[in-house]
Order: structure tokens, then sequence, then C-alpha cells
């Protein structure tokens, strides 16, 4: 098994991640440990059988903000340390650029069983899109194993345990949060195509494809693209499959992904939106009203931290973003927290896994505090139907409820290992033929090369 899962990290470790995770470097800081609650179910974390150094590893600030406010007990040494009780807590963050993060963690975990016991490494985040390449191996430990039940876990949602239960059927990971997308649009640009911005009706305007498609054409007349780029439908497409890209080794392509390849390149023929890679200038240039962009996909993070809702001139800034369902339910991103196998301190990260995101008054404070859609049911339910919770770049909406019932209908059986690399491949191939520099078939085939040579174990 030893020499499977190695191998296993070395092949997949070359996949590119995804430059940013659910959520943002947000480091908002509002800092309640004052007021929390001391309750604890791990065990005394000053003990003799505990370690005295807990090292995590993750790609950015999110998660480390997220304990500093949110922890009892969790005090700041400096930018890179902390402590809790008597342990001296270590934060090991090396950014996904270049899958610098993946690389780091995969040497790291590979000298796990030999590594002194403070060098070990005792809590590692992932993100969705490569989270099996972590958990189908013996370097993640069930969480049961810690001694979170499934009582502890009966609020989360399901889907956020099905990205992190290995092929076994066991659960490898829990998440803080949830992230649950909906359609983010201009409100201007729905009063000045449909004559009203309210949420209901204008999801009558995108409630499935076919009307989604009419709302391009009604909108490119007013001068609008419908969205800034494909790339921003992708997952909305790539969510909703019912087969996973890679079956007996070998790569197959769903009908909904070729799907999106068709109904992308009638809006892009049609001079209805553009082909921009997500994150480039292009991309964001409708994130301000001269960008003449009606919608993009997202979840929570995206409009709250990424759309330069603190940029003045933004349409965020002027809280000038509605959100509704849109044509179909997906996520986007996410963090949940491993356990590494070997670590010293599992009674801590029982602790850290239940404080962060097993309680609903912790999971209630996040959402008030940083704006996250939480892994709790009732906390989510309850701000849905909190008339006092609005958000000022939805222009005084509460979003909640279009979140809750969103995440209701994700259905994530389809995830594969292979996830990352396949997705980011086909895109690219794709806006060839987008673009008119290849045909279908030579994109195809574009893709089919570019994974093959990225994991020689397939075939296609």
């Amino acid at each position: 098994m030893k020499k499977k899962v190695v191998s296993a990290l070395l092949c997949i470790s070359m996949v590119a991640t995804m430059l940013v995770g659910c959520g943002s470097n947000n480091s908002k800081n509002t800092n309640t440990n004052n007021t929390k609650k001391e309750e604890s179910t791990g065990g005394d974390t000053s003990s003799s059988d505990e370690g005295k150094v807990l090292n995590i590893y993750c790609w950015n600030e999110e998660f480390k903000s997220r304990i500093k406010d949110h922890y009892p007990s969790y005090e700041e040494v400096d930018a890179t340390t902390g402590k809790i009780g008597d342990v001296t807590v270590k934060w090991n963050i090396t950014p996904n650029d270049d899958n610098a993060y993946q690389n780091n963690l995969d040497a790291t975990l590979l000298k796990q069983k030999d590594a002194a016991a403070d060098d070990k490494i005792d809590i590692f985040l992932v993100e969705a899109d490569y989270a099996l390449k972590y958990v189908d191996t013996d370097y993640t430990m069930p969480v049961k194993d810690l001694g979170l039940t499934d009582a502890d876990l009966a609020n989360q949602y399901q889907y956020t345990k099905d990205i992190v239960t290995d092929s076994n059927g066991v659960l490898k990971g829990v998440s803080w949060q949830g992230c649950p997308g909906a359609l983010f649009y201009n409100r201007e640009a729905a009063k000045e195509v449909f004559g009203t911005d309210d949420p209901a009706q204008v999801q009558e305007h995108v409630k499935d494809w076919t009307a989604f498609d009419e709302t391009a054409k009604a909108m490119k007349e007013k001068g609008y693209s419908v969205m800034s780029s494909v790339n921003d439908s992708y997952r909305v497409y790539s969510n909703n499959v019912t087969s996973k890209w890679v079956e007996d080794d070998k790569i197959n392509i769903d009908d909904n992904i070729m799907k999106w390849v068709d109904d992308s390149k009638k809006l892009v023929d049609a001079g209805e939106t553009g082909t921009y890679e997500l994150w480039s200038d292009d991309w964001k240039k409708g994130f301000y009203p001269e960008g003449k962009v009606f919608c993009y996909f997202g979840p929570a993070w995206l409009v709250n931290f990424s759309m330069a809702a603190d940029t003045e001139g933004s349409i965020g800034y002027e809280g000038g973003w509605g959100a509704t369902e849109g044509p179909q339910g997906f996520f986007w991103g996410g963090t949940w927290i491993c356990a590494a196998e070997g670590t010293d301190n599992a009674s801590l990260v029982k602790d850290i896994m239940y404080q962060m995101t097993c309680k609903e008054d912790v999971m209630t404070e996040i959402v008030k505090d940083d704006d996250d859609f939480v892994n709790n049911k009732p906390a989510m339910e309850n701000m849905a139907a909190d008339t006092s919770y609005s958000s000022k770049v939805l222009g005084g909406q509460n979003p909640l409820s279009i979140y809750c019932a969103g995440v209701e209908t994700l259905d994530l059986s389809n995830l594969s290992a292979y996830d990352q690399g396949c997705n980011e491949e086909f895109q690219n191939a794709m806006k060839n033929y987008f673009e008119g520099n290849a045909t279908k078939e030579e994109a195809l085939d574009q893709f089919y090369k570019a994974v093959v040579e990225k994991y020689p174990n397939l075939s296609y």
C-alpha cells in the first residue's frame, strides 16, 4: 500500500492547482475569542501524551483567520506562530501558484513516517479539485479514528462529506464552509432588459439553459454580454454530470460537458460572451458598470471577496449585484481539514475539527462575522430566515435561502482523482475551438493528448 500511496502522490502532484480557493485571503479580524465558550470535546491539549507543536499546512491565510477569530483559547504569537494552551501552532503557508502548495505538501508527507515528532504534519488542508488525491491514501486519518461521531457531523451538508470520503466509504476530512453557487446578476442590466431586478422575476429569465440563451440574445441587444466568459458557466455544467472523467483508466467525456461546449460555442459565435481566462483583467471588467456584463456564476466568496466589492466605482461597492438560483445548482471551491496519519496531537486535531465544523454557535458566528456560507444546516436555515441579515454587495438582499436551495441539489458521486487536471486541460483545449483556431475534433484531440501526458496510466 505504501508504494501505491507514494506513486499516487508523485503522479497526481503534477496537476496544476486552481489559483484561488473558496474564500479569499480575507483577514477580517473581529477577534471574539474573549466571548466564546470554552467548551471542548477533545482531551486536555497540554496532556503528556500530546505533542507540543501543531503543524498546519495550508495555502493562504483564510483558515488561520478563522482559527484566530473563532477557536477558543487560540493566541497569536506572530504571523506564522500561535499558541493553544502550551501547544505551539506553526502555520506552514505555501501559495497555490505553480502547484507549489501541493508539491511542498507531497514532499513533506512522504517523509512523515520518519520525521521527528515536532516536524510531523498534524493538519493539512485540501480543495475539492484534488481532495481524492489525498483521502484515497493512508496519509489521511479517518475522522472516526480521531473520535468524531456521526452525531457530531449530522448537521453538515452531505456533499461536503462526499468530497472527502475515500473509495472504501471512509470519511477523511471535514469543512467549516459550504460553497454552493448562485447566479449574480447586474441589477441595472436586469431593470433595463427585464424591467425589474427582483430575484424571483429574474430567475424566470435564467431558470434553465433555454431561458438563459434567450436572455443572452436580449442582453446583446442592449449592449451587454450575458457572461464575461464561457468559463463562467463551466462549473455549473461540470457539477451536473452523470459519469466520471475517468472510468476503468479510460478518459470519459460526459454528455453534459459536451453540452457546455455546444452551448458555449453558440454564445461565442453570436457575440454574446467572451472566452477570457478566469481572473484575467478582461474577465474582471464586468465587475464595473462600463464592463457591460449581465452575470457571473459563483459562491458567496466570489461576490463578497473577488469581485472588487471594496473598490469604489465597482458594481459591488454600490450594492449593484443581485442573486438568484440560475439554471442548475453547483458549487465552487471549499476548504477541507484533514488529519495527517502520524500526528502526535490527535486530541487537539479532533477538537479543532469539532469546534470549527460542528458547533452551531461557532458556525453562526462565522456567517455574521465573515460572510461565509457555513457547513451547518440549522445555522444556515436560521440565518436565511433572519430579516436582520443582509448583504451590502447584493443591495440589501439576504441570499442565504438561495444558497441553501442550491446546496441540497448537489450530487458529488461522480468525483474522481483526475478532476482537476481533466477540467483544466478541457477548458484550455476548447478555447481554441471557441475562438475558431481549431475544429471541435482537433480540440478534443489536444485535450486527450494533454491528459495522457499528465497521467500516463490513462488511455482514450
